[in-house]
């Protein structure tokens, strides 16, 4: 069983900026976002859509993305 929510988005990526992670580049809907000690992470949601719990725990995986940070 997960404990993280379904979030918006927005709500996602503004976490993800708070923790460290920059924007090196976009083409088009696309950002490719930057961390030290991380792989750079495409970006590619908009920010009004729905992030359900398993693709935020897929998101956690690679980003460092705790539940406390949202």
């Amino acid at each position: 069983m997960t404990h993280w929510p379904s979030t918006r988005a927005r709500l996602v990526h503004k976490a993800l900026i708070k923790i460290g992670w920059t924007l090196v580049s976009q083409r088009g809907s696309h950002q490719k976002l930057r961390r030290s000690g991380f792989p750079d992470y495409t970006w590619a949601f908009h920010d009004r859509e729905e992030i359900g719990p398993k693709m935020l725990a897929r998101i956690a995986k690679h980003t460092g993305l705790t539940p406390k940070d949202l």
